[in-house]
């Protein structure tokens, strides 16, 4: 059943845009300003997509846009589904499987998260290195369907290596300081208490947010190459009084935006 909405969809939106991408971005909360990265060609409202959610969260537009990046044709998706707004994971991730089947081969994933590094401050960009899934569904569970991928995916590194070390060398070159850590995946829509941060950080993560982890899960199985970089938008081991509001989130990811805009517009442009 999904392989054939995945082709409806796919249809739908060959018919409406020039040039199919072979780049995908996803843009997190507050991150909407990389748009200015792309040269705009066509947008599509998820409203008008058959077979799409529809995004209900503050800081996500709902729209996919298609143009190029330098000479590369790229397409990113204004405002991503959560687990958390209600959707099950085939639908949290559907837009993924419309990506590989209109040819896309590499995805960068973008999000604000919660920091439990001591290092860390807010409005820091951490590049992904690997990540922890605390989610309470699995995207692949359930039958596997071979055109889509394999039944058991090898995920020893998700977050291809080499993209990982451009990724680096640009920030070192526009003198952008980043950090490089673990991504933690959780269901949400609660903010962490301060116990769980403490714990999360204990199991080896340095971050925390509750998107990218399926999404990632899902572009490895279709094969994609993956890179993705999380902003740093609150910190949850300040021993203080520390009340988290999604309002700070957007605050604190659209300050760290243009930077982050930089990179991934220079790391397509290099791929």
């Amino acid at each position: 059943m999904i392989f054939e909405k995945i082709q409806e969809t796919v249809a739908f939106i060959s018919s409406k845009v020039t040039t199919l991408p072979k780049y995908a971005v996803i843009l997190g909360s507050g991150l909407g300003g990389l748009t200015k990265a792309i040269q705009v060609e066509h947008e599509l409202p998820y409203s008008e997509i058959p077979n799409f959610p529809q995004s209900t969260v503050e800081g996500h537009d709902g729209k996919l846009i298609f143009g190029t990046i330098g000479d590369k044709p790229v397409m990113m998706m204004a405002g991503r589904f959560h687990y958390y707004e209600g959707y099950n994971m085939q639908e949290v991730t559907f837009p993924m499987r419309v990506m590989k089947a209109l040819g896309v081969d590499t995805m960068i994933v973008s999000n604000a998260a919660g920091g439990m590094n001591k290092d860390f401050r807010i409005g820091d960009i951490m590049f992904i290195r690997d990540h922890i899934n605390l989610f309470p569904e699995h995207p692949l569970r359930g039958k596997n369907d071979e055109r889509l991928g394999v039944r058991f995916p090898d995920m020893s590194e998700p977050y291809n290596l080499a993209l990982l070390d451009k990724a680096h060398a640009i920030a070192r070159d526009a003198g952008i300081d980043v950090k490089e850590g673990v991504y933690v995946g959780l269901q949400g829509p609660t903010f962490e208490t301060r116990a769980e941060y403490k714990w999360l950080h204990v199991i080896g993560g340095d971050a925390v947010g509750m998107s990218t982890v399926p999404e990632v899960i899902v572009a490895i199985h279709s094969g994609m190459t993956v890179f993705a970089a999380s902003i740093i938008t609150d910190l949850g081991i300040r021993e203080e009084q520390n009340t988290i509001t999604h309002e700070e989130v957007l605050a604190a990811a659209n300050e760290a935006a243009p930077k982050l805009e930089k990179i991934v517009s220079e790391l397509i442009k290099s791929i």
